[in-house]
Formats: C-alpha cells, sequence, structure tokens
C-alpha cells in the first residue's frame, strides 16, 4: 500500500468536494444578492433564506479549506505488524459477518468516501466514537462498537 498515493488521492478529493462547494456558494451568493429576491413585503423569506444558504455555503468551503491545510501537512507515517493505530492510519476491519471496511484516521473531513485500489475508504476522524476506540489498538485487537442500537464487533485486520 502507497501512502503516499493515498494522501494524494485523499487530497484530490477533498479538491472536487471543494470546488463543488465553492461553485455551490457563489450560486447561492448571486441567488441572495439578485435584485429579484429583494422582499416585497413582510411575509417575502426568499432573500433571506437564500443568505442564509449562502452563508452556509460559504462555511462549507472554509471547512474543505481547513481540511486541505490539515491534509497537506499530514505526515505519511509507515507501519508494520507492531503498529499501533494512530492518526494518518489506514485501517481494515472485520466484522462478524465477515465484512471488511477501510477506515482512514485523519484529522479533518470525517465520512468521507472514496475509492483507492478497488477499495471504498471512509475518512473518519479520532473526535468519532470509532476513532477514539481505535486509537492505540494494534492488529488482532478487537473493538466493540453500539450502531444504531446494536452492539457491533470490529477485528483489527490490518493497519497500513
Amino acid at each position: 500500500m502507497n501512502k503516499q498515493l493515498l494522501q494524494a488521492k485523499i487530497i484530490q478529493t477533498l479538491e472536487k468536494a471543494q470546488q463543488g462547494a465553492t461553485k455551490a456558494a457563489l450560486q447561492a451568493h448571486a441567488t441572495a444578492t439578485n435584485k429579484e429576491c429583494v422582499a416585497e413585503n413582510k411575509y417575502d423569506t426568499f432573500g433571506l433564506e437564500a443568505s442564509y444558504l449562502a452563508h452556509g455555503q460559504a462555511k462549507r468551503v472554509a471547512e474543505y479549506d481547513a481540511a486541505l491545510l490539515a491534509y497537506k501537512s499530514l505526515g505519511v507515517i509507515s507501519f508494520n505488524e507492531e503498529s499501533e493505530i494512530e492518526l494518518g492510519s489506514l485501517v481494515q476491519l472485520e466484522d462478524e459477518e465477515c465484512a471488511t471496511q477501510c477506515l482512514f484516521l485523519g484529522p479533518s473531513a470525517g465520512g468521507l468516501k472514496f475509492e483507492y485500489e478497488d477499495k471504498e475508504i471512509t475518512l473518519i476522524t479520532t473526535s468519532s466514537p470509532l476513532g477514539e476506540a481505535l486509537i492505540g489498538r494494534c492488529i488482532g485487537d478487537e473493538v466493540e462498537m453500539k450502531l444504531a442500537g446494536k452492539n457491533r464487533l470490529y477485528e483489527i485486520v490490518a493497519i497500513y
């Protein structure tokens, strides 16, 4: 597993998401500032709602900016069979039904999914319950989580 290429893919995915968010923010701003959006009476809230949307989209762009900066400054960390999970780890988990999932423990942008080497990888952060439970664990360790009201047991099968 080439971690340098993986992290480059994460940055590329974030840049693509940022471009989409920027486009949406510009479009929302254009709508909010359009002269046709001026309220005609006190019940006409379209312009106000458009300005809220523009503000939310601008915050989203700022979050992607911060995520990009965090991932660009994240060093590439190599792992071996005895390594503990830490920030920058790619972790493969297996559940009770032998279904596997790949998670990259990163500084931000939790929940973002992308494809890499024919695997779907999900970004998680240390502030998520699963991310917090994985920190310091090793290959072969088990992690029990309560998800959607059910207890789930995961085994750590690989760390990259």
